[in-house]
């Protein structure tokens, strides 16, 4: 018959079930997300200075090597460049990390210098108890 409408074979048209159910989907999955993100409030390091306020403790003090051999701190030469145990170096950097422990210790070796005189002030440092040790 023309013109009869039969249910089996008509326009379904917009369902809005099928929508809900994906609004819900979405925002459970946002909801999800949000109890996971993690707020950083504490960052593990240690800012230079001394927790007890006194001035100049962890001031980092630099031994440069010159290619000579010659080794100087504060710019002051300490030792000859042929001294391998390197006493006075040693003792003045023993004194240094009595008084402040964390002290760092920064060794510049200028390019040509000798990886032994590198090696014999690494050995005074370690002798001396330094912990802060690094290269610049």
């Amino acid at each position: 018959m023309a013109g009869s409408v039969d249910s089996s074979g008509g326009e379904i048209g917009f369902q809005i079930a099928p929508m809900v159910d994906v609004v819900f989907v979405i925002m459970l999955f946002f909801m999800a997300n949000a109890g996971m993100q993690v707020s950083e409030t504490e960052l593990g390091l240690t800012l230079p200075g001394d927790s007890r306020g006194a001035p100049g403790i962890n001031v980092p003090q630099v031994i440069s090597i010159q290619s000579d051999g010659n080794v100087t701190l504060d710019n002051r030469v300490f030792d000859t460049p042929d001294s391998k145990n390197m006493p006075q170096l040693r003792q003045r950097l023993r004194e240094l990390i009595d008084r402040f422990p964390e002290t760092p210790v920064i060794i510049k070796p200028e390019p040509s210098v000798r990886h032994e005189r590198v090696i014999d002030v690494l050995n005074a440092a370690a002798a001396a108890g330094v912990k802060n040790l690094t290269f610049g």
